[in-house]
This record gives structure tokens, sequence and C-alpha cells, in this order.
């Protein structure tokens, strides 16, 4: 018997962690007592009264909830306060313009400059940005209207600066300084103005937040306490009316219900996360589903999936139809679609449980999701075709009306508009979990490297271009992949691995092989050269060595799932290319020491899976069947063995999970489908046709 690997410690850890860590927010979800999970008491805050809730007795209180809106509304009508116009940078602006001005005086009165130069002067200076049409026109005006000018541009700034300029309103108060200019000036005279302005106007007023608090503090003190009053039978909230806060403290003033989590909330809420905690484990080991619990990814991805659609289901608790809407079946639906249908069901249950564990309608709630989750997943089976997905929404759709007729009808007595909102609900959940399944299994395939059935149905299609460019480049090896995928398809049929994954791998798994199709005899024609004829046995090895490291580039050029790159690496294993290695040692006159073995050994790595070791172990057998000709069964027979025992001698299925039972059925599997192959066929005589039968072959003349 082939022992099982020991599970490395790291994987343990990872696993108690994770276990441990939705555990926690498993129970941090359940127990949050506002949004996502009401209390326990009849009634909360967002619950739909059943009935009309009334008040015993004449009452009259200060409402801290109405006081509190009301104190909130004035203090959002506040509007930001800022500070006074500042003085001081309205001077020292000024001061500035003032500078600027003398400065363009000084450049206007120098006889020693050209035009040139005082052009150059006044378009230099940093603190004004003057057009040079305007510069043009400053330069050419007399003094008297050059000194109208200065004390317009002053008297002007001087009054835009008294305003409050805020700092998102600059841009405002500078497109309004024209406004402020002088009508006796004529229109270039004002541009002028308004240009030299511009650059100095400048926020002066600022935002205060000490000032704003204090103006919401006293909007907020401005509203006295509200004084709310019942008498007794006045009604507080009508039957079917959602229960707001200030009814919920209505309730509570007049001692109706009460409110907060108890420990016995918070006992029986640990006490269904713990047992939850300990059926999925537990029953993924007593089940041998090692492959999936001792995936680092695979429970990653799984506790990811599980978490995610518990918070969201717990976010729809306060509503009436919400929690119905909700596609809690797309969790099992995705994790079937990655795992198995065996994983999905296991999951399905516990998070079926605690999404609905705690409400006020769990006795119909927790059935619902449960019962519909598997039977969707149950409709959806492998996932192989679009219209599966189909079905499953179907049959959650149905599966949810059954339940609620069966579940709700009994004990509650809805109006007839009630029951086609619940069916509509139903139907969108149905509809939208397969929706849902279906966009997520392709996020996760595509970011986590996920294998998914569509996928692999897609890929090995005869018109995909990947197998179309093998089987143009390599028709002697496609059909031999052909061969081999039959083979092993076959054989993880019989062991319970992953058919279609096993087929899809073996498909592909010589696909290196097209990019040098005529270095292997499959490829070559009958009669020609034998490429490797007189070849250099290193050189020889490395070639065929090559078309796995080809495969992965090929497979990394279509996209390929990662998964399918290992039945690429793995097919080999670290086995060595016998036949080359012996015309080494030949040509080496039998001395070890001069032969180098790991020039002619595969880079592997070894099968990690069972289905790339049934890969290995079908393409060893096909090709020896197809070489050998096996003439009966027994031959078959010990063709088989000779490769299960060949492939054991050299430690190449030790990092699998292939027990001895699994070997015995592998070997039944593969003498039943060679049988079919090779077996003996009639051998029809070349016989010539008889004379007097010659006429059948001739058309008949007319009389």
């Amino acid at each position: 018997m082939i022992l099982r690997p020991p599970v490395p410690t790291r994987i343990r850890i990872l696993q108690v962690c994770l276990i441990v860590a939705v555990s926690f927010i498993s129970f941090a979800t359940l127990t949050q007592p506002i949004g996502l999970r009401p209390t326990t008491q009849a009634v909360d805050v967002g619950d739909v009264a059943q009935i009309t809730m009334q008040s015993p007795r004449d009452i009259e209180y200060v409402s801290e909830i109405r006081t509190e809106e009301a104190r909130k509304a004035a203090e959002s009508a506040i509007q930001p306060v800022y500070s006074l116009p500042d003085p001081a940078i309205a001077r020292q602006q000024i001061e500035g313009l003032r500078v600027i001005l003398q400065n363009i005086t000084s450049v206007r009165g120098d006889v020693e400059l050209t035009v040139e130069e005082k052009k150059s002067k006044i378009l230099s200076l940093s603190d004004v940005r003057l057009k040079l049409e305007t510069v043009d026109y400053l330069l050419n005006i007399s003094d008297s209207r050059w000194d109208v000018v200065q004390v317009e541009s002053v008297r002007v700034l001087e009054q835009i600066m008294r305003r409050a300029i805020y700092e998102d309103k600059v841009d405002v108060a500078q497109a309004g300084i024209s406004t402020f200019v002088s009508l006796t000036l004529n229109e270039q005279q004002s541009a002028l103005v308004t240009e030299l302005v511009t650059a100095f106007v400048v926020p002066n007023s600022f935002f205060s937040q000490e000032l704003t608090i204090a103006a919401s503090q006293a909007a907020r003190d401005a509203v006295k306490p509200i004084v709310k009053s019942y008498k007794a039978g006045e009604t507080i909230v009508p039957a079917g009316e959602i229960i707001l806060p200030a009814d919920m403290e209505a309730f509570q003033q007049l001692d109706i219900v009460s409110s907060g989590q108890r420990w016995q909330d918070m006992a029986g809420v640990a006490s269904i996360i713990v047992l939850c905690a300990v059926f999925v484990p537990l029953y993924f080991v007593r089940r041998k589903r090692l492959a999936v619990i001792n995936d680092p990814l695979s429970i990653l991805v799984i506790a990811m999936v599980f978490v995610t659609f518990l918070i969201g289901a717990r976010l729809f608790t306060d509503r009436t139809l919400a929690p119905y809407g909700y596609p809690l079946q797309a969790a099992g639906l995705l994790i079937a679609t990655l795992f198995g249908l065996e994983v999905g069901i296991v999951i399905a249950i516990p998070l079926s449980l605690l999404a609905a564990y705690g409400l006020s309608n769990t006795l119909d709630l927790a059935p619902f999701y449960l019962l519909s989750s598997l039977i969707g997943i149950l409709a959806l089976g492998p996932a192989r075709r679009f219209w599966g997905f189909v079905q499953a929404g179907i049959a959650i759709a149905l599966s949810g009306m059954v339940i609620l007729i069966a579940y709700r009808l009994p004990f509650y007595s809805p109006d007839w508009l009630g029951v086609v909102q619940f069916i509509g609900i139903v139907a969108f959940a149905g509809f939208a979990s397969a929706s849902v399944t279906l966009l997520l299994q392709y996020m996760f395939a595509q970011l986590l490297g996920l294998t998914t059935a569509l996928q692999l149905l897609d890929i090995s299609r005869p018109d995909s271009p990947l197998l179309q460019f093998f089987l143009r480049s390599a028709p002697g090896t496609y059909q031999h992949s052909l061969q081999v995928a039959n083979l092993a398809e076959q054989a993880a049929e019989k062991i319970g691995a992953d058919p279609l994954l096993t087929r899809v791998g073996a498909q592909i798994h010589d696909i290196g092989k097209a990019l040098n199709p005529n270095f292997f005899i499959e490829n070559q024609i009958p009669g020609n050269v034998n490429t490797h004829q007189d070849a250099n046995p290193e050189e020889v090895a490395a070639a065929i060595i090559r078309h796995v490291t080809d495969g992965v580039q090929l497979a990394k050029k279509h996209r390929l799932p990662r998964r399918l790159h290992d039945f690429i690496l793995e097919h080999h294993g670290t086995l060595i290319t016998r036949y080359q290695y012996n015309q080494a040692m030949e040509a080496a006159g039998g001395d070890v020491t001069k032969v180098d073995i790991e020039k002619f050994r595969y880079p592997g790595p070894r099968p990690a899976s069972r289905e790339t070791a049934l890969l290995m172990l079908a393409d060893a057998a096909e090709a020896r069947a197809r070489s050998e000709r096996p003439a009966s069964e027994d031959d078959i027979r010990k063709l088989v063995q000779s490769v299960i025992e060949t492939v054991q001698k050299f430690n190449q299925l030790d990092d699998t999970l292939l027990t001895l039972r699994d070997l015995n059925l592998i070997t039944e599997s593969f003498v039943t489908t060679l049988r079919a192959t090779y077996h003996p066929r009639i051998q029809y005589p070349n016989a010539k046709v008889a004379d007097q039968d010659s006429t059948i072959l001739t058309p008949r003349k007319e009389k």
C-alpha cells in the first residue's frame, strides 16, 4: 500500500487558524445588536409590527430620540462660519500694489531704456502678470492718464479687500473687479486697472472651526426637549408598519419590550458555532477528503466565501422580504463548482443554519436556506453546461416556494399581495444565485487560478485554438494524447478522481511536442530518416526533455489554468529518457562515471495528485501498448503491471494519494480499455473480383 504523506505542520496551523478565525467572525456577526443581528426580543427597530401596538396607559415623557433628531436637524442647518475680513491682509496687498505701481512709473520715466527694455522689465515683475498688449498701452499713455490709473487701482483694491473673500471664492472676487472700476475711465484704462488689481486679490476670510462649532452648539441648545404623550389605547405603530427608533423608545417607556443582549443569547450563538466548527473538519477527515482540506488555496477560498455570504445574509435581517431574496444559495453552488458536489453540500449546511439563527423568522428561513441550497447543488451537478446553472436557479426558486408554503402559510395569514411578493422574491433568489455563481466562479478562476468545469470543457473543444494547433502541427502526438485521455479518464472514474480534469490534462500534456514535431517518432513518416539516428544521445535527450518546458510556455501563452500546467510538468516526473541513457552507456562502454545521468532526467516534479499520477501511468501504458501490440488480455495485464511497478520502483507515486486498492482499480480499467483498443482483428485477404461478377460493376445496357 502506498502510504499517504504526512500533512505538513504549516498546513495544520493554517487549518486551525482558519477554523478559529471563521468561528470568531461568525460569532461577532451573529451577536452584533445593530445592523447585522437584531435582538432576540419580540420586536426591535426595523421589524414589521405583526399587530397594532397600542399604549396600555396614559404616559407623558421627554423623548430623547425625537429631541436628538430635532437637534441634529438644527445642527445640520448651520452653514460654515468664516472669520471677519482681516484688514492687515488688505493693507499688505495695497502696499504691494503701490510698490508695483512705483516700479512701473520708474520704468516709464527711465529715458536711458529702449521701449523693448521697458517692456521686458515690466513683464518680468513677479507680483503682477500683464498681457503684452496691456504693457504696450501702459507705456504709450500719458502721465496724467497713468496717474488716474494708479489712483483708481488702489481705490478698487481697497474696496474689494474690505469685503469677505473666502478661499474657494477668490476667482469669483477676481471676476467682479471690473464692476468696481469708475465708469469715467475708458475701456483700455479699465482693463489696465483690472489686470493690475487681479494679482493682489487674495483670501482675507477663513473657515473658523471654533465659530462653526459654537454656532452648531447654539443651534442645538436652542431646541427645547420634545415631550411626547400617549393616551391609553392610542396607536403607537399600526400593524404592517416598520418600527422606528422613536417607537421603540415609547415601548421601553411603557415597559412593553426590553432590549439588549442577554448571556443566554451569547451562549446560544457560541454553541451553534462550536457545533459547526466541529462538524465541517470532522466530516472531511472521516470522508478522507484530504485533497481539499490540505490545500491552502482551497481552504482559504472556502473560508472567504463562507464569511462573505454569512455577513451579507445578516445585513438583510431587518427586512421582511429581503432575507428570502438574498442569494445565499450561491455560496453552496460556488463551492460545489470549484471543489466538488460533496464539498458544496457540507459547507451549505452550517452556512444556512448560521445565516438564519436567532431571527424572528428562523423557523421558516432556516429550512428555506438549507433545503433550497441542497436542492440547487444537486440540480447543478458537475456544472459542465450553462444549462446546469439555469436548472439550479429553477430548482432553488421552485423548492423555495414549496418550503415557504410548507413553513409559512400554516402559521401566518398573509394577503394575496404578500403571497405574490414572496413568490417573486424567491424566484429572484433562485436566478440571482445561479447568476452570482456564474460570475464568481469565473472571477475566482481568473484571479486565483482555480479550474472550473466550464473552463475545462472550453479548452477540450476540438475547435479550440490550442488543440487545432496541436492537431495540425503534431497529428501523431495528438492521436496519442487522445488515447491517453480515454485511458486516464476511465481509470479516474473508477478511483473517484476528477475525470474531466484528468481527460483535459491528458489531452494537452504533450502539447510541447507541437513546437518540434518531427523529432518524435509518432509524427515521423515511415521510411524517412530518423532524426535521432547518429545524433548525440545527450542532445537527443535534451530535445526530448524540452517538450515539457515548451508545453508550459504554450500553456501560458494560451492562458490555461495553472492546474493544467501540473499535467505537463509531472507526466514524466523525474524519470530519465531510458533509450538515450542506454545509448550513452553503450558509447561509454558501460562506465557509469563517464555518463551524467542528470542530463537524461526530466525536470519534474513527481506527480502530486491522483490525476497527474493517472496521466503518467496512462501515458506509459499507451506508449508501450502501441509499440508492443499485445496479442492477449494476459499480455496487456502484464504490460500494465510492469508500467506500474516501474513507476513505483522509481518512487514517482510517493507524493500522491493513490492506495493499493486504487492501483488495482487502475490496472483493471487500463486492461479493459486497452483490450478494446488493441484486440485482434480479422485479416481480410486481398481477393480479386471474379470474372463472372464483373457485370455487377458495369452499367446495364438498355434494351
